[in-house]
């Protein structure tokens, strides 16, 4: 199962003026992958409105797509664009915690 989900607003990014391309890496429906694809939805449209694209890839249909990310635990969460790629290893519901992740807010804001 290969999703896709795009949003295209008129807001741009808190983080800047980068296109954010993110793929999400689950297996089938699991209640942690569910969790990741609903977390990862609720930062995208609160700090990406407009500005990304998620591709949505199950390793239960298609497992030969982890070797390109070098995907060892699912979910993962792999920021593609923009560079330097990063990865969120979890079902992402520390929001701070993605947000520092994938540099949209700076380490000092966690406690």
């Amino acid at each position: 199962m290969k999703r896709t989900t795009r949003r295209n607003g008129k807001q741009k990014p808190r983080g800047g003026g980068d296109f954010w391309n993110l793929r999400l890496y689950i297996v089938d429906e699991t209640s942690r992958s569910m969790a990741a694809l609903h977390n990862l939805q609720k930062v995208c449209d609160e700090h990406l409105t407009g500005k990304y694209h998620v591709e949505v890839i199950d390793l239960l249909k298609n497992p030969q797509l982890a070797a390109g990310d070098q995907i060892l635990a699912v979910p993962t969460l792999v920021r593609r664009l923009p560079l330097p790629l990063k990865k969120i290893i979890g079902d992402l519901s520390d929001t701070q915690r993605v947000l520092v992740g994938l540099d949209l807010r700076p380490v000092e804001l966690l406690t």
